[in-house]
């Protein structure tokens, strides 16, 4: 099952759109920052990239970065922004560049904190160029100390025709609650800061979402308000909700989602078979795997943050008891639990 177009958040897109807007005209001699926040599966992702296709003109440069899944590291997130690009070009130090892009080969760290702060503010800039461009920083409530500072000297840089777009949990749920508070309260700081804070779906949205996967007249109310009450509102619950009972009639939204069942080898023992018991969205990301898609590819596919796809990667690593993508892909091919994502041209 595709996600549904965004419904619920049309007052969030349009400040979004307003923002962008101020970026293009060169209004700011600072880059325009935007907060979104809100519990896990509320749809930050979902609304971002929703708001970053309907931006016109489109970005010049998307800069997007986010934190390890398990070990956070010293400037996450320029470290992902740099995956993969050709930085040859950028007038910087190697040696930094290779530190501050967390290259294994990397020399020992020989520059002091506030010089790599500054070498790590001129790579962005650079990476910018004459933009405009979106900043674009995914959970910051798990990311790491050098990168919320790295964060909020950009959120003031002059100079830097940018949106700064930041997607977090509240403060409470981050690896350090002090360090994030003090992060959101100086980009909320900034003058002209755009503040959001994603809740649940109303039922209307709900409804909303529920025509448009089933189509045909509007559902009856009980059965919305039974899909809403069950699913909170949030927008993730309702999407693994309709994936489990995908091929079934609404009402079926109203019935126990027994999990999905297949066997496979166990690479610890050699006696049997186990069983790996995979939910709803790993079954389609693990489409997306066999597909062939990244995990940025497979986050834009199923309206979700790269972050929540490599946690179901790892999931799905594990519950299959593989040792790579590529393992686990064909073990999905093998059991026949997976059809293809389709990859956009």
């Amino acid at each position: 099952m595709m996600p549904v177009s965004m419904v619920g958040r049309a007052r969030e897109l349009a400040e979004l759109d307003r923002a962008w807007s101020t970026v293009v005209a060169g209004r700011r001699p600072a880059p325009t920052v935007a907060v979104i926040t809100g519990g896990a599966g509320v749809g930050k992702s979902l609304l971002i990239s929703a708001a970053l296709d309907a931006f016109a003109p489109r970005p010049a440069v998307v800069l997007s970065g986010t934190a390890r899944v398990h070990s956070p590291a010293p400037y996450d997130w320029l470290a992902a922004v740099l995956s993969g690009r050709d930085t040859t070009r950028l007038d910087l130090p190697p040696d930094a560049l290779a530190w501050l892009a967390q290259h294994p080969t990397a020399p020992r760290e020989r520059y002091a904190p506030g010089a790599l702060l500054r070498l790590a503010v001129r790579t962005v800039r650079l990476l910018v160029g004459a933009g405009p461009a979106v900043l674009l920083v995914e959970d910051l409530h798990a990311l790491d100390p050098a990168s919320l500072n790295l964060i909020g000297e950009l959120a003031t840089a002059t100079e830097l025709p940018a949106l700064l777009v930041v997607a977090t949990r509240p403060a409470a749920e981050a690896l350090a609650p002090d360090l994030a508070v003090r992060a959101l309260s100086r980009l909320c700081g900034v003058r002209g800061a755009v503040r959001q804070h994603l809740g649940p779906l109303r039922p209307a949205d709900v409804a909303e979402v529920l025509t448009q996967v089933y189509g045909g007249p509007p559902l009856p109310a009980r059965l919305v308000t039974a899909v809403w009450r069950r699913t909170g509102g949030n927008p993730y619950a309702l999407t693994e909700l309709l994936a489990a009972h995908s091929g079934q009639g609404p009402e079926s939204l109203l019935w126990p989602a027994p999990a999905p069942r297949a066997e496979m080898p166990s690479r610890a023992a050699e006696s049997g078979p186990v069983e790996a018991e995979l939910t709803g969205r790993e079954i389609e990301v693990l489409g997306c795997l066999v597909a062939g898609m990244s995990n940025k590819q497979a986050a834009k596919a199923l309206g979700i943050s790269v972050r929540t796809v490599t946690v179901h990667v790892s999931n799905l690593l594990r519950k299959t008891g593989s040792s790579s993508r590529t393992e686990v892909a064909l073990w999905a091919v093998r059991h026949r639990l997976a059809t293809p994502a389709p990859v956009d041209g």
